[in-house]
Formats: structure tokens, C-alpha cells, sequence
């Protein structure tokens, strides 16, 4: 049977099989097999940090737009603007320069932020931004790959962690490991909610040969690197940090520029997981 197809009211597509490529598209897939040398992969990974603090040097604050679909797509993050009394708390991974943290702030969302990035620079912003408020936030710089997110926010106090195109940023093999480190923060029925870049995403497709770093996973020419994920390997990356699949979508969407005659397919994977109860826990969080 057909996994269901869904249009929202957006315009969006939300479905859980993979676009289907054209003749053209696959050939071109097929064709770039040969991958960039083990040397150059040694140094984009040793200059990980150093790439994205150049981007937010070249590009400011101007690149992103500011995410407001969040709560549209995250019903979780809905919630926080109840009038509960509670207040929800949020570890954003990869917050950028706050272009999700600020919208959710600024619309009087009940949320206390811990949030870090990569970049020591985009920290920065974040912090000079107009609406940072140490008493609703907390920024910081962290590589989650391999610092201890527990030294800045404490273990188990968070209710919903996010990140949103930031697992796609890291290399594969170390995934996993960054999942259980923010995992860590999570309260017990948690959850970590994930958006990113999707297989066969026109972004994938455009890539020419010589950026194909491994399978899925490509470096642009300013140096930072993107996975695409098929829903599968999404499942298969949380599911062995100790997570449980709650649900998992590809959202379809067309970026179009009718000036220009642009009109490119773009897909990424969504998905909820789940931190579970001791009595529940699975080996990678133990």
C-alpha cells in the first residue's frame, strides 16, 4: 500500500516515501562516485569551527530568514504559549544567530532557552540581538560532538530539545554520539524534535562532482558540509542514541522565484523523539 500523501495549509507535501527522481537526476546521482580524498575530509573536519565562524563573518545576521513555521509544524512548541503557569523549557542545538529562539520569545511564548552553536560568533549575535534576555536565555558556544552539554544546561531539566538543520552539519560518524550528548539534558519523556534536509533535496542534486564527501553527505564551497537523510537513516541515528521514534514525515515543498523562471523541489526530514522512562531506557542513554 502507498504511504498516505497529505497537502497542509501551507502548500506543503507531507508524505513518508522519497520523491521520485527523473532519468536525468538519477544518471547524474550514478555518475559521482568517486569521493573527495581522505585528506581533504581530515582537514574540513578539523576546520569545521573555523568554516562556520566565516560564514557568520561573510553573511551576519542576513542569511536566515526568521523560523516562525515552528510552531505551525511543532505542536509542542504551541503549548509553550498557554496560559499553564508552567514554564516550558527549551535547549535549542544550533541556534544560529536566534532566528528560531527569538520568534517563539518575542510572541510571549512561556519558555526559558538554553541554546548553543557551534560558532563563537553566532553566539555573539545572538547575544547583541534586541531581544536577548539573560533572564529567558541562556546562549553558549558548545561543539556537541564532543563537549559535555551537562556543564552548561543541568542533566534532565529540559522538556523539549530541537534542532533544526544542525544534525546534517556533523559528520556521520559522530552523530550518534551528539544525540546521546544532548540527550543527557532531557527530561524523562522529553523530546527531541528534528528538522533537516532531506534525501534527493534539490540542494543534493546541484552538487557537481568533486563534493561528494560519502554517501548522502556533500561539502559546499564555503566549506561546511550537509547530509541528506532518508527517513530510515534519521530513524536508525536516534533510535541507537536510546531515543523512540514518536513519528517521522518528509515535508515537500517548491522554492519558487517566478522572476528568475526558478521552480526547484526542496525536501527535508522531520521528525519527534523520544526520551524514555527509566523502566523504558534503551542501551545508548544508560
Amino acid at each position: 500500500m502507498d504511504p498516505e500523501t497529505v497537502k497542509d495549509g501551507s502548500g506543503q507535501i507531507i508524505c513518508n516515501r522519497t520523491r521520485e527522481l527523473s532519468l536525468e537526476e538519477q544518471s547524474r546521482l550514478l555518475s559521482d562516485t568517486n569521493c573527495v580524498s581522505e585528506f581533504k575530509q581530515n582537514k574540513l573536519e578539523l576546520e569545521a569551527q573555523k568554516n562556520w565562524d566565516l560564514f557568520y563573518k561573510r553573511n551576519s545576521t542576513k542569511f536566515f530568514k526568521d523560523r516562525h513555521w515552528t510552531k505551525r509544524e511543532f505542536e509542542e512548541l504551541a503549548s509553550s504559549s498557554t496560559d499553564t503557569g508552567k514554564t516550558l523549557v527549551l535547549f535549542e542545538v544550533g541556534c544560529g544567530v536566534g532566528n528560531f529562539i527569538f520568534p517563539l520569545l518575542e510572541d510571549g511564548s512561556n519558555l526559558f532557552v538554553y541554546a548553543c552553536d557551534f560558532s563563537q560568533r553566532a553566539v555573539d549575535f545572538v547575544k547583541s540581538h534586541s531581544s536577548y534576555d539573560s533572564n529567558h536565555c541562556t546562549v553558549f558556544q558548545a561543539d556537541i560532538t564532543k563537549d559535555d552539554s551537562t556543564a552548561t544546561v543541568p542533566m534532565e531539566t529540559v522538556d523539549i530539545a530541537t534542532m533544526i538543520f544542525v544534525l546534517s552539519a556533523i559528520h556521520p560518524d559522530k552523530m550518534i554520539k551528539s544525540i546521546i550528548n544532548v540527550a543527557k539534558t532531557l527530561k524523562p519523556g522529553g523530546h527531541i524534535l528534528i528538522r533537516d534536509y532531506g534525501l534527493y533535496d534539490h540542494a543534493m542534486l546541484r552538487f557537481s562532482k568533486g563534493h561528494k564527501l560519502s554517501d548522502c553527505f556533500y561539502v559546499r564551497q564555503d566549506g561546511t558540509r550537509a547530509y541528506y537523510f532518508s527517513l530510515e537513516q534519521l530513524r536508525s541515528v536516534m533510535e541507537q542514541a536510546g531515543l523512540q521514534t514518536v513519528n517521522t514525515t518528509y515535508i515537500q515543498r517548491s522554492t519558487v522565484n517566478i522572476k528568475e523562471g526558478i521552480d526547484v523541489p526542496r525536501i527535508f526530514a522531520q521528525g519527534k523523539f523520544l526520551k524514555p522512562f527509566p523502566t523504558q531506557s534503551t542501551s545508548g542513554l544508560s
